[in-house]
């Protein structure tokens, strides 16, 4: 994707690392058209967990949002935005602490990265699918969505690491052990 031509040089050089981000094998990482109206300046990136079996495990998007006028929320000249969604187990609909786990998961990803962050808020959904009629014979499913916003006070590839490391997390994969590389993923 271009970027606008009266981008500062600091948000280039940004987005530039973001792009040459290395992830997990399990995260598929595309860049896609970034929001026009929240801010003068921004980066939005798609990401799919995929299992070695092709299996979709969660979505989700993170957007790396820049105003030289440091907007007095956002405590800073960034943003990130971020979204995740992905399937649970049925018997978690009702869990009164779903939420809260949800919430800390963030908040552990982002301290385990040593991805400093201020002003941080979101929401944790859950999202109960029922279906009628003739599609009757579906199963109900369960989804989590978090959706979630900080001002990164340090390198934002770290806060993509961490975003990257939540989104699997929800997908229901391990974490990666600290120092070890997960090898690529087979290409089919």
């Amino acid at each position: 994707m271009r970027m606008s031509d009266d981008a500062p040089e600091g948000f280039l050089e940004v987005v530039s690392r973001l792009r040459e981000a290395r992830l997990r094998p399990e995260v598929i990482l595309e860049e896609v058209p970034a929001p026009q109206r929240i801010a003068p300046f921004a980066l939005a990136l798609s990401a799919d967990v995929v299992s070695e079996d092709d299996e979709d495990l969660a979505t989700g998007r993170f957007v790396l949002l820049h105003d030289p006028s440091a907007p007095e929320p956002w405590e800073g000249t960034y943003r990130v935005v971020s979204f995740i969604r992905a399937a649970l187990e049925n018997d978690l609909a009702t869990d009164p602490l779903m939420g809260q786990v949800g919430w800390a998961w963030l908040q552990e990803s982002l301290s385990a990265a040593g991805a400093d962050h201020v002003a941080s808020g979101g929401t944790i959904t859950r999202v109960v699918s029922e279906s009628f009629g003739e599609l009757s014979g579906n199963a109900p499913t369960v989804d989590i969505e978090l959706r979630a916003s900080w001002t990164p006070v340090n390198d934002a590839v770290i806060h993509l690491s961490a975003w990257s490391e939540l989104l699997c997390t929800v997908g229901g994969l391990p974490p990666v052990a600290p120092g070890v590389t997960a090898l690529p993923r087979k290409r089919r």
